[in-house]
């Protein structure tokens, strides 16, 4: 019997180790307004996520829907706002030493008022930088 629980423990210390370098995923959350203007940007986004496979835990929030209304609170957004992006809890983040706010449309789509200034490429330089660090 004892000999079992020493194999046991043998196989515990062996792969603890190696849980400790499992990669973690990078969170990112979505806060849109599921409206007509905002779709291009919504499919963008879609096809952009899964290229990072499971390296990412993406979470969609419409701004009109009851989890959606409940994100928000949490999150503090107060305004009209067509989208706001968080990745790993923060939606302002820097690309190539400049300091991007990832809310509203994307520069060049929507309504000129809601615009914001960031890119999906923007986006995608800031995930490719967060994947290869976790």
């Amino acid at each position: 019997m004892k000999k079992f629980y020493f194999i046991i423990l043998a196989a515990l210390l062996i792969t603890a180790p190696l849980n400790s370098f499992a990669k973690d995923s990078v969170i990112v959350d979505v806060l849109y307004m599921n409206h007509g203007p905002m779709q291009p940007t919504v499919r963008e986004l879609r096809a952009l996520f899964p290229k990072y496979k499971d390296q990412l835990t993406v979470s969609w929030y419409d701004f009109d829907s009851k989890e959606g209304i409940a994100f928000k609170s949490k999150m503090g957004i107060k305004e009209h706002m067509p989208m706001v992006i968080w990745v790993d809890g923060k939606f302002e983040l820097t690309v190539d030493n400049r300091k991007i706010k990832f809310k509203g449309f994307p520069t060049g789509s929507g309504p000129s008022f809601f615009q914001g200034e960031w890119t999906t490429d923007d986006l995608a330089a800031i995930l490719d930088q967060k994947t290869k660090t976790k």
